[in-house]
């Protein structure tokens, strides 16, 4: 995804420095305009706005909190944006980190697949001051068409999970409908053409019902990392005293699938756990 993050940012005229522990990125990335770094300590010190976008919070607890880090690097009056989707507690102490160094942070976690990120059109939800929202708005207008403040330091990243509720949700109903349709003697594809324009349509029926009638489930949003971000909105409901029902039985369907060695496939491969339960495959 931060490839082609990058990439809108150059054309959209921003200089760029990059780091990478991935060599062949970051030079089709200089190719492209952007200056090379041997840190992620050097992109702070030569930036002004530092964006990481990394495969979990570990990584980026490492990278902007560990030794040589982002926050070593930044100097005061910096900002540092992290678009990974992670717990919002995490976003919360890199802020308070940050501040100690005059350094502001914004959580910008970003939903849609890797097309809409080449394209420039991910959906992106940013937590921190609204001042510093403003000042970074046409950065983010370069990588994101619906781009939303939804308030203090945190609140991208819970707002991320809340999205991961409804797609995981999601999901689980298209496949059991597709399974449904099928086993009452539907063609699983003009069940999605028919359903797609009503009430019952919706983006991922649209962008995930392909795939899962292809059968390609490969590439696209990992499964294993929508387990991992549900975990942390079944910990959080949890301190909150919240029963999230639908979302804890979606995630023993995603466990179980995770379990049988599937975990690096797009979530949509949660059909497959359907169509164990009904002995039907929805592309056959």
């Amino acid at each position: 995804m931060g490839k082609p993050m990058a990439k809108n940012l150059l054309k959209a005229g921003y200089p760029l420095t990059v780091y990478d522990i991935s060599r062949p990125r970051v030079e089709e990335l200089v190719q492209a305009g952007a200056v090379d770094a041997t840190s992620v300590s050097e992109v702070a010190n030569r930036s002004d706005v530092v964006i990481t976008m990394l495969p979990g919070p570990s990584e980026v607890e490492h990278v902007v909190l560990g030794h040589n880090g982002v926050l070593d690097g930044a100097t005061e009056g910096s900002i540092i944006i992290d678009m990974t989707a992670s717990p919002p507690s995490l976003a919360r102490r890199i802020s308070q980190q940050a501040g100690k160094k005059h350094v502001e942070t914004l959580d910008a976690p970003v939903s849609g697949a890797e097309q809409a990120a080449i394209e420039g059109t991910l959906s992106i939800m940013v937590g921190g001051k609204s001042s510093v929202f403003q000042e970074c708005q046409d950065m983010f207008a370069s990588m994101g068409k619906n781009v939303v403040h939804v308030g203090e330091s945190g609140a991208g990243d819970a707002t991320k999970l809340a999205n991961q509720i409804i797609v995981a949700i999601n999901l689980a109903a298209v496949s059991e409908a597709l399974v449904f349709a099928k086993k009452q003697g539907v063609r699983p594809e003009l069940a999605c053409e028919a359903i797609r324009h009503g009430l019952g349509g919706s983006a991922v029926l649209n962008i995930k019902g392909p795939r899962i009638l292809s059968r390609d489930f490969s590439g696209g949003g990992k499964l294993k990392y929508h387990m991992e971000q549900l975990s942390w909105v079944l910990e959080e409901s949890e301190k909150l005293g919240i029963p999230l029902i639908m979302t804890a039985l979606v995630q023993q369907a995603i466990i179980e699938l995770c379990n049988q060695g599937k975990g690096d496939l797009d979530h949509s491969v949660i059909v497959n756990f359907f169509e164990r339960l009904t002995h039907v495959e929805i592309g056959e």
